[in-house]
């Protein structure tokens, strides 16, 4: 319900930020409202894979690995374009002081005796950080159709996305301070650093703005494809919960003409439309209201894991180094 509306938000306002950066260069005055702009298109994605999972998709592994490869081979070519920009400009570091946005502290915004003490601020971005681990979350999700034996390969799953999170996220992000003017990443590229980036780089004009147009359009067809992948994942697990009776069968009944579980997929996406119109195409609330949904799911999970420790006796497969006992 919220993975779906973060990802298509996340994907308007790559695409609104392009079009109003491309309208000026077709002399064109008007400049599309960014948070109403990514909300229409936002409900135009949910409501194309609601279509498209009620008529059956054909899920694809293989064409998201296919995504993945464009990405990695995109990422890799802003990396090494960066850096010959940096060869070229000279080495600009961002400040070392730390200045905290609104949205960065949150709650904490009137305390003012946290914003005097840097390793608060290092605890902030180690919480904002945690929202990255929910994608491990979908490891749990797809872990009956991972090849035996399943430890060793989940473990090198999550070492891969932990190294692509790695250079990709924190890589580019860092280099995006670097090269990209404090005072137009502010406020033109605060949404989609990427885009910036790409019209930052040292090189010319039309090379930059193709480069732009393929992040943008890598971005919009990654975060799309998550819409999907919320719907479908979603789907999965409100089927096995109905199959355990914690559901009414009625939410199993089969569509008529695909098949498919319908109601489900309906009462999924009526979710995702109406948490798109409460936040109003704002990525802030959505952000907000995923990391408590994200904070609250390791709770019961954590919970969840105390509670079969004590059930279940026996020696457990795997244990994260330095666990103790007590």
């Amino acid at each position: 319900v919220l993975t779906g509306p973060v990802s298509a938000v996340a994907a308007g306002q790559y695409l609104i930020g392009l079009v109003n950066q491309v309208l000026p260069i077709l002399h064109i005055s008007y400049v599309f409202p960014r948070d109403y702009s990514s909300m229409v298109i936002a409900l135009s994605v949910i409501i194309y894979f609601w279509r498209k999972n009620v008529r059956g998709i054909e899920e694809s592994s293989e064409k998201a690995l296919r995504i993945i490869q464009v990405t990695a081979v995109m990422a890799f070519i802003l990396i090494v374009w960066s850096l010959v920009t940096l060869a070229v400009r000279g080495v600009h570091f961002p400040p070392f002081h730390i200045t905290y946005s609104k949205h960065a502290l949150g709650w904490l915004e009137h305390v003012d005796w946290v914003k005097t003490i840097g390793f608060v601020g290092i605890m902030i971005a180690f919480g904002h950080s945690v929202l990255a681990m929910s994608g491990e979350e979908t490891l749990a999700q797809v872990y009956r159709e991972i090849e035996s034996p399943k430890m060793p390969n989940l473990k090198k799953a999550a070492v891969v996305i932990t190294i692509f999170s790695f250079i990709f996220t924190a890589g580019l992000t860092m280099l995006a301070f670097m090269i990209i003017p404090d005072e137009i990443r502010v406020t033109t590229y605060e949404g989609n650093l990427l885009s910036g980036l790409s019209m930052y780089v040292a090189g010319p004009y039309t090379l930059r703005l193709i480069m732009q147009f393929l992040v943008v359009f890598i971005g919009f067809l990654i975060l799309s494809g998550a819409v999907n992948t919320s719907m479908v994942g979603a789907n999965g697990v409100l089927n096995r919960v109905a199959e355990d009776g914690i559901l009414t069968d009625w939410f199993r009944i089969p569509h008529k003409r695909y098949g498919t579980s319908s109601r489900i997929i309906d009462m999924v996406a009526i979710l995702q439309i109406v948490t798109v119109l409460a936040c109003r195409g704002n990525i802030y609330a959505l952000g907000e209201a995923y990391a408590f949904g994200v904070i609250w799911s390791f709770t019961f999970n954590g919970m969840a894991m105390l509670a079969l420790r004590f059930k279940d006796r026996n020696p457990r497969e795997f244990k994260v180094p330095l666990n103790f006992r007590v």
